[in-house]
């Protein structure tokens, strides 16, 4: 088949998402208007969108599934869900999607390691153990080892383009029919990690710099990698749980403890690695033994050799001032703010409640709720990409990724309701925090 006809069977799966929503919003509002219960009918259309959004973007996988797994991390992206029905959709995304058969996949095998590659890939398991969005991991044994071994999809690469055309004006269809969905920065952030996570040998690259700067925390593992092509990635076999297992657990302090190293491994690896991980989304983190972080998928990272950018320490000190005018005037003294330029203080400082709020605490507790109230899905939202500019801050360009990467750290930490130290480990990590305003 034709990469332009599977390019035209992928838009027409896309496009029916948003056109199931709207028929069984439709047939909703018709059995309403007939009697019947209109909090019911609201539930059973919320889990009806919400499954066939999971279902189609799992198996179309590519850009379309990095698109869903984007909207996990920040389930607040969605509009209010009392059932948490979105969430519980896109939470499956993370890690549990259908995989390819084998067979589908083992020409890029031969293509790679040339027709003997089973003498290298001793009992490579033909089913596949864990599908991503643009390729999916086999057990196997290398060397004598046992190994994680990740295959990039077939015609993914391909298939990227025109997933991302499509999604953006599908994700504005949807939001009529799913009220507060936020859809700019998905696409934003999408554009901007694909093309580096389509080339394995520079995930690899990434991925030892990594193990080398961790090498000594003992809270931290990163699996070894073996051998790597453009499209196959052989790493150590990490036995773990995924994170989202650590929500809601019963297990004293577990929430927190690795909440607390989670944040720490995102802010630490710019200084440490000379690299930030640049996909935070929990799928690409996992609980190893009882206590410990692993993390996975290296291929969205953002090169920082002299760590974590001192614009962005003091962008988030001077918001610690607690009248909207100080910030305005901070903000001007620090050059985030063009000479002359007259700002809303206050819009300011609801951009960037998200870091300043828990940056003003030493210790801070992240909830669903908390996030949620900061997001109002108007304009003036901060996940918003276009706001900034649009309050005329003058951000440097690797700040605005940073940005993102800290919201969905965010997130994924209200995800976990971790209760952590904030502050003492951002004027540990974040160069230009320390010299904190007064509060």
């Amino acid at each position: 088949m034709s990469q332009a006809r599977i390019n035209v069977q992928r838009r027409v799966a896309l496009a029916s998402i948003p056109a199931g929503m709207l028929a069984r919003s439709a047939t909703s509002q018709i059995r309403i208007a007939r009697g019947a219960d209109r909090e019911a009918e609201r539930a059973e259309l919320r889990r009806g969108n919400a499954s066939a959004l999971r279902t189609q973007l799992g198996a179309l996988k590519g850009g379309a599934l990095k698109a869903g797994q984007l909207l996990s991390t920040v389930d607040s992206l969605f509009p209010a869900d009392p059932d948490a029905t979105w969430a519980g959709a896109l939470a499956a995304l993370q890690d549990s999607n259908p995989a390819l058969p084998f067979a589908e996949v083992e020409p890029i095998l031969r293509d790679e390691w040339g027709t003997d590659w089973r003498r290298r890939l001793i009992n490579l398991e033909p089913t596949a153990i864990a599908a991503a969005s643009l390729g999916q991991v086999h057990r196997a044994t290398f060397e004598g080892r046992d190994v994680a071994v990740k295959i990039q999809y077939p015609r993914v690469r391909e298939e990227i383009a025109s997933d991302l055309a499509t999604l953006a004006w599908l994700l504005r269809a949807a939001h009529l029919v799913a009220r507060g969905l936020v859809v700019p920065p998905v696409m934003a952030q999408l554009r901007t990690q694909l093309a580096g996570e389509l080339d394995y040998e520079r995930e690899a690259k990434s991925q030892s710099r990594f193990v080398s700067g961790f090498a000594d925390d003992p809270d931290i593992e990163i699996p070894a990698v073996r051998a790597a092509t453009s499209r196959v990635l052989v790493t150590d076999w990490l036995d773990s749980a995924p994170l989202v297992s650590v929500a809601g657990t019963t297990q004293a302090g577990l929430q927190d403890a690795i909440g607390a190293t989670y944040q720490r491994f995102l802010l630490s690896g710019p200084q440490r690695a000379g690299l930030l991980h640049a996909d935070p989304h929990p799928g690409n983190f996992r609980l190893v033994g009882d206590d410990r972080l692993g993390v996975l998928d290296f291929g969205a990272v953002v090169s920082m050799p002299g760590g974590m950018p001192t614009s962005f320490g003091r962008l988030i000190r001077v918001m610690l001032a607690t009248e909207p005018a100080e910030v305005a005037r901070g903000l001007q003294a620090e050059g985030f703010v063009r000479a002359g330029t007259t700002v809303n203080a206050q819009r300011l400082a609801s951009f960037l409640a998200p870091f300043s709020e828990p940056a003003r605490s030493e210790v801070f507790t992240y909830s669903p709720e908390w996030l949620r109230a900061k997001f109002t899905g108007g304009p003036d939202d901060p996940r918003n990409p276009d706001y900034a500019v649009a309050m005329k801050l003058t951000i440097p360009p690797e700040q605005l990724l940073t940005h993102r990467v800290w919201l969905g750290c965010v997130g994924v930490l209200c995800q976990l309701g971790s209760t952590i130290e904030v502050a003492p480990v951002l004027r540990r990590w974040l160069p230009g925090f320390a010299s904190e305003v007064s509060q």
